[in-house]
């Protein structure tokens, strides 16, 4: 995207609109490319989940661990799937409407006497600030897609929901830590700082899911952060 970007602004209207149709037109290109590794995230996965769900449920009784290690989660991984492709394709989309908003700015500042110079800069940036927001998601969606597996072995054994640990250290956001120990129901998740999600499944997310079975077996269950 930064290549796309560089070399093509020259500070007018056309060079804007040239430059948001290419990344427009990238976003189509990369679609099957970006179900390619979409796959391949969603594959990698659910072989950690499944190992990390054998190591730890030697505790609870062999019908149990029968149930999880059986249940279906086709389903949630065509869904980590989609989600994954979507994310990739928005990442051009949305320098794209960054340019634009920042060439608005650059109009309206040089409509007030203003220098547009800065603005030029911030265009030149847009892949650093694309490659930054994909970090973001990558961290993110590893937690969501691990999380969702979690969610869909846990409710097909009978699981109401888990209790909410975090990784007890410094970085954990206070909204998370007043969650720590507290029980909370699958079909109900939290809304912290205005997001709605369980336990690793939010943005930066380190906190993790100790499902809570109908016999009252827990498992720590799975999440790269531990």
């Amino acid at each position: 995207m930064g290549d796309i970007v560089n070399g093509r602004y020259d500070g007018s209207n056309d060079s804007v609109t040239e430059i948001m149709d290419a990344l427009e037109r990238y976003s189509e290109i990369i679609d099957g490319w970006a179900n390619q590794v979409a796959t391949g995230f969603a594959a990698s996965v659910a072989r950690y989940s499944e190992k990390e769900w054998r190591d730890n449920s030697q505790q609870i009784g062999a019908e149990l661990r029968h149930v999880i290690n059986n249940t279906p989660t086709g389903q949630v991984m065509r869904s980590i799937v989609t989600e994954q492709v979507k994310y990739i394709k928005s990442l051009p989309l949305e320098a794209a409407g960054r340019i634009y908003d920042i060439q608005n700015r650059a109009i309206e500042t040089m409509a007030a006497g203003g220098r547009a110079d800065a603005f030029a800069k911030e265009i030149a940036a847009s892949g650093d600030v694309a490659a930054s927001r994909a970090k973001l998601i990558a961290r993110t969606e590893v937690g969501r897609a691990v999380t969702a597996l979690t969610q869909a072995r846990s409710t097909a054994s009978g699981s109401m929901g888990y209790i909410w640990r975090t990784a007890h250290d410094g970085d954990v956001r206070h909204s998370h830590a007043e969650m720590e120990g507290k029980f909370v129901y699958w079909s109900d998740p939290p809304t912290l700082d205005g997001m709605t999600g369980h336990a690793g499944a939010l943005p930066n997310c380190r906190c993790w899911c100790e499902v809570v079975f109908p016999d009252g077996d827990l498992i720590a269950a799975p999440h790269p952060s531990r």
